[in-house]
C-alpha cells in the first residue's frame, strides 16, 4: 500500500463548475473507479484518493483546472454522484462535501452502517476525530470548510479535506486512509497538500510527543494558577515569578536554575515531506510545469505506434491519435505507480482545462474517451478482455517509448496544435 506525504500550493479559485464538465467528470471519474475496483478492489480506490498528487492529477485528467484548489470540491462531488447510485455494485460511498453538506456526514455515515453492518458510532467519531486534527492540533491558517469520507463496506475509509485562508487566498487539503492509520494524533497523514507557508503549529508530530502530553497535564491544573504562569509568558527571565503550590519562591535571577532539558511547550515543526509539490499561481501550463520526457511518451504512443498494437481500440469507428493520447493519460492514472504523479500537469493534455488551459475542453474527444473506457469495462465483465488490457497495455507501451525513445518534444508546438484543432473537436472554455 502506498502511503505519500507532501504539500503543494493551491491558489484559491471561486466560480462554479458547468454541468458540460460537470456531468462529464462524474461520468469518467465512475468509470475510472470503477476500473480501479474491477482491478484491484474497492481499498485500492481508497489508497488513491490519500495520495495527494494522484488526487490532483486524478482531476487535471477530467477537465478541471489543473493547480487549482477547486479540483477538491469538484472531484468530490463528481465522485458522489457518481459513485453512491451504485455503491451495492462497486461496494464504495462517498459522504459530506462542501459546507452543510459536510454538517451532513453523520447521519450519511449512520445511514450506510446499519444497512452494511458497521459501526456507525465508530465512523461518526472517525470523521469528527479528524476534522478536529486538522483544525485545531494542526494550526497552519486554514480553516477548514470542506469534508469528505469515503468508505468501503468492509468499513475501510479515506478523509479528503480542505482548509480555506482567505487572506492570502490559498487553500490547502488534507488526506487520510484508515489502511496506514497507525494513529489518529501520531503522524497520522497520507498527505498534506496546500501553500507550504513555512514553519507550523503540528502537534501530530511524532516529536510533539511531549508537547502533547504537557498540554494533558495543563489541563488538570487549577485554572487559576495557569493563569497566572501565563501572564509570565514573554518577560525577561530576570522578571519571572516562579511558582511552586501556588506560591511565588523566587526568580530564576534569584538563584534557582533552569530544568537541563527545557523544550518549548509548542515546537514549530518545519514540514519536512518527501512527495511535495509546488502549484503555481499562473493559469497556462508552461513547459517547466510538465514532465517533457513523460508526455513525449504519450505523444508518441498515441501518434507513432502501429495499430497492430491497439487492433482492439482501433476497431473501435472513428477512433483516431488524438483519443488515445487521452486514453494513454488515463491509463496511466489507472496503472500508473505513485512516482509518475509528480506532474499533474501533464495529466491536463489528456482533455485540457475548463479555463481555456493548456488548452479548451476537446468534448469530442473527452466523450470518446468515455465511450471506449465504457466499452472497455463492459465488455470486461462479459469475459471479453481484449479492449481492457489493451487500455492497461498503452500505459505500459509508454512507459517503453519513455525509456527507450526519450523522444524530443517541443513543448508549444504540442499546444498550438491542440488549439488549431480545437474548432474541429469542440473545444470549449467558461
Amino acid at each position: 500500500m502506498i502511503r505519500n506525504s507532501g504539500h503543494a500550493d493551491l491558489p484559491l479559485h471561486t466560480g462554479t463548475v458547468p454541468r458540460w464538465l460537470a456531468d462529464r467528470m462524474m461520468v469518467l471519474g465512475t468509470l475510472i473507479t470503477e476500473s480501479l475496483v474491477e482491478n484491484f478492489g474497492p481499498d485500492e480506490v481508497l489508497v488513491r484518493l490519500s495520495d495527494p498528487l494522484w488526487f490532483q492529477s486524478f482531476g487535471a485528467v477530467m477537465g478541471m483546472d489543473w493547480h487549482s484548489s477547486g479540483i477538491t470540491t469538484s472531484v468530490m462531488y463528481a465522485l458522489k454522484r457518481g459513485l453512491n447510485p451504485r455503491a451495492k455494485e462497486l461496494g464504495i460511498y462517498v459522504c459530506g462535501g462542501r459546507g452543510k453538506y459536510s454538517r451532513l456526514t453523520p447521519d450519511e455515515l449512520l445511514e450506510i452502517a446499519s444497512r452494511e453492518g458497521l459501526n456507525g458510532d465508530e465512523l461518526v467519531r472517525n470523521s469528527k476525530l479528524v476534522a478536529k486534527v486538522d483544525n485545531n492540533a494542526v494550526q497552519d491558517g486554514f480553516q477548514l470548510y470542506q469534508h469528505n469520507f469515503v468508505l468501503t463496506r468492509n468499513g475501510n475509509w479515506t478523509v479528503v479535506q480542505q482548509g480555506m485562508n482567505g487572506a492570502e487566498k490559498k487553500a490547502r487539503r488534507y488526506h487520510w486512509c484508515s489502511t496506514n492509520l497507525r494513529s489518529f494524533v501520531e503522524e497520522p497523514h497520507s498527505g498534506v497538500v496546500g501553500d507550504n507557508r513555512g514553519k507550523i503549529l503540528n502537534l501530530t508530530d511524532t516529536e510533539a510527543k511531549g508537547a502533547r502530553n504537557s498540554i494533558l497535564e495543563m489541563s488538570r491544573e487549577d485554572p487559576e494558577r495557569m493563569l497566572r504562569e501565563i501572564v509570565q509568558i514573554g518577560k525577561p527571565a530576570s522578571q519571572m515569578i516562579l511558582m511552586q503550590d501556588g506560591k511565588s519562591v523566587g526568580g530564576v535571577a534569584g538563584g534557582l536554575t533552569a530544568l537541563p532539558e527545557q523544550q518549548e511547550l509548542f515546537p514549530e515543526l518545519q514540514e519536512t515531506n518527501e512527495r511535495s509539490i509546488v502549484m503555481p499561481t499562473h493559469h497556462e501550463v508552461l513547459a517547466q510545469d510538465v514532465d517533457l520526457k513523460r508526455l513525449g511518451g504519450v505523444l508518441a504512443t498515441a501518434y507513432e505506434s502501429q495499430p497492430k498494437d491497439f487492433e482492439s481500440l482501433m476497431l473501435t469507428p472513428g477512433l483516431g491519435p488524438r483519443t488515445l493520447q487521452s486514453l494513454a493519460l488515463v491509463s496511466e492514472v489507472i496503472y500508473g505507480t505513485p512516482s509518475r504523479f509528480t506532474d499533474p500537469a501533464r495529466f491536463s493534455f489528456a482533455h485540457g482545462g475548463k479555463d481555456g488551459h493548456p488548452f479548451p475542453v476537446p468534448l469530442k474527444i473527452y466523450d470518446e474517451s468515455i465511450r471506449v473506457l465504457r466499452d472497455s469495462i463492459e465488455k470486461s465483465k462479459l469475459g471479453y478482455k481484449d479492449k481492457s488490457d489493451c487500455i492497461r497495455r498503452l500505459h505500459n507501451v509508454a512507459l517503453n517509448v519513455e525509456q527507450n525513445c526519450a523522444p524530443e518534444v517541443d513543448f508549444d508546438a504540442a499546444i498550438k496544435y491542440e488549439r488549431e484543432h480545437s474548432a474541429e473537436w469542440d473545444g470549449k472554455t467558461v
